[in-house]
């Protein structure tokens, strides 16, 4: 590819500034760089080759709509959302309408960034780890990548600890480890193919299980008796069970750019925005919401109590014999998901990885999930509830420094006019990182409860996500104006 302007958004508010746009490494050149790790089978059957690298506009690939809200709805409408529902009744002593509201409102405000980070893909070309040093700077972004791959990590543990419980539902023969590090293994092809139609066989099982669940008996009000009263109490509940569904919608930000940064420059960011929006809240409303309500059926709210979210779908199927174990093993399949994002989070921690394959960073994150997934394997449920809550933190601070650094600083008459595509390896920006002490002084964990979120609830009432977002707001403009007027970046 030759260089040129065709690689530059026009008509958008924030451009890029340099011209001539600087090539991108073409993916057969990648390909060949490194079929010498003896890498080239893989390729063969259509793994990835490109890392961390930009992908060139002669690369991109236009696609219709519809493919950009089936991408999503493969990867929300699956069972990994239905036990965060199941949290708010048990967990946060909420009722079914007050989790509700709480779903779709945090649900609102989740599903909002994800979709401002999947509009800069095909912006720029490049991963969201490598967009992000723009705003951070090389090592403020690698700390990001970092606390990223923890995230992904945690997902991926959470996956397959659920699965793996579904697995040993059906088969109590086989250990609970077993199923665990079975789920682990299975081949990525595989978990692709099925990812991508397993979204309609989800859409059928789970209208299923909400007649199921109608047929046993739904109360919406069995929880009404220990719900904390009108006031500050109930508010801290409310907060609490809304940063873990926050972050866990919003955990798809760090990796939403990772998706689109194969369409055309071109490509409207209000269609990005919009299908992108709509790909990721409709289902997880859809599955968290049936979490919420097969705790209102009491025969299934003692099981959970007595058991785990795993153990209300095996004894709703129990019935059905055969067919009801054949249907256990679809929904362990479906919350199974991939390691690409925490393995293209390791290429950018330091330089000389982004020369390591992607695979082999995808096989390391594997044993990690599967060692860690043994070893936390009878705590799903508590994992799920703290590890939520406590990555909503990050991504509060994270989120509103892309966004204020996007349309203040880098907006097309902002003090930096725009991206430098030559400047984004360049190590820079130490205004970063403002709402770590917001999310001290808010926090509400069982470990560790911040002056303010004590004001609400002797058990906290977890507002970290919301302070880290209020104080990262404030102070990032000013310390960012001060370090570009002083050092020019």
């Amino acid at each position: 590819m030759n260089n040129s302007n065709s690689d530059k958004p026009t008509g958008v508010d924030t451009e890029i500034i340099n011209s001539p746009v600087p090539d991108a490494e073409g993916e057969d050149n990648i390909r060949r760089r490194l079929r010498r790790y003896g890498l080239g089978k893989l390729f063969d059957v259509g793994v990835e080759a490109r890392g961390i690298e930009r992908v060139p506009e002669s690369e991109r690939q236009n696609k219709h709509a519809m493919g950009l809200i089936l991408l999503w709805l493969s990867f929300n409408l699956n069972i990994g959302s239905v036990p965060v529902g199941m949290l708010a009744q048990p967990v946060f002593t909420l009722t079914f309408p007050h989790a509700l509201a709480a779903s779709i409102g945090f649900g609102i405000i989740g599903c909002a960034p994800v979709a401002f980070v999947a509009m800069l893909g095909p912006r720029f070309g490049m991963r969201t780890m490598v967009i992000t040093r723009y705003s951070f700077g090389y090592w403020g972004a690698a700390v990001i990548s970092l606390l990223n791959i923890f995230t992904q990590l945690g997902f991926s543990i959470l996956s397959e600890i659920l699965a793996g419980q579904m697995l040993h539902n059906i088969n109590q023969s086989m250990p609970l480890s077993v199923s665990v590090v079975l789920i682990g293994m299975i081949p990525w092809q595989l978990l692709h193919f099925y990812s991508r139609y397993a979204w309609l066989l989800m859409l059928v099982i789970f209208i299923i299980v909400y007649t199921l669940g109608g047929q046993a008996g739904y109360n919406v009000s069995l929880q009404a008796h220990s719900e904390d009263p009108a006031g500050r109490l109930r508010a801290a509940d409310i907060l609490s069970f809304g940063s873990v569904a926050f972050s866990s919608v919003a955990s798809w930000a760090p990796m939403a750019a990772d998706y689109n940064c194969r369409l055309p420059v071109s490509t409207s960011p209000t269609k990005i925005f919009m299908l992108t929006f709509i790909g990721v809240f409709l289902p997880f409303v859809f599955t968290t919401l049936l979490g919420s309500l097969l705790m209102t059926v009491p025969a299934y709210a003692n099981i959970y109590q007595n058991g785990d979210a795993s153990k209300v779908f095996s004894e709703m199927f129990e019935p059905w014999k055969h067919g009801g174990d054949f249907i256990l093993v679809l929904l362990s399949l479906s919350v199974v998901i991939g390691n690409d994002s925490a393995a293209l989070s390791m290429q950018t921690l330091v330089p000389p990885f982004r020369h390591i394959p992607r695979a082999f960073f995808t096989v390391l994150v594997f044993i990690i999930a599967a060692v860690a997934g043994v070893a936390g394997r009878g705590h799903f449920s508590a994992i799920l509830s703290n590890f939520l809550a406590i990555m909503a933190y990050w991504l509060a601070f994270w989120l509103v420094i892309l966004l204020e650094e996007h349309y203040i600083f880098r907006r097309k008459y902002g003090t930096l006019g725009g991206y430098d595509l030559n400047a984004y390896d360049s190590s820079s920006h130490l205004a970063c990182f403002c709402g770590i002490a917001g999310a001290i002084i808010a926090m509400g964990q069982a470990w560790y409860i911040g002056p303010v979120a004590a004001k609400l609830s002797p058990f906290g009432g977890d507002m970290g996500f919301e302070f880290a977002a209020v104080f990262t707001g404030v102070v990032y403009p000013p310390m960012r104006w001060l370090e570009i007027r002083k050092w020019g970046r």
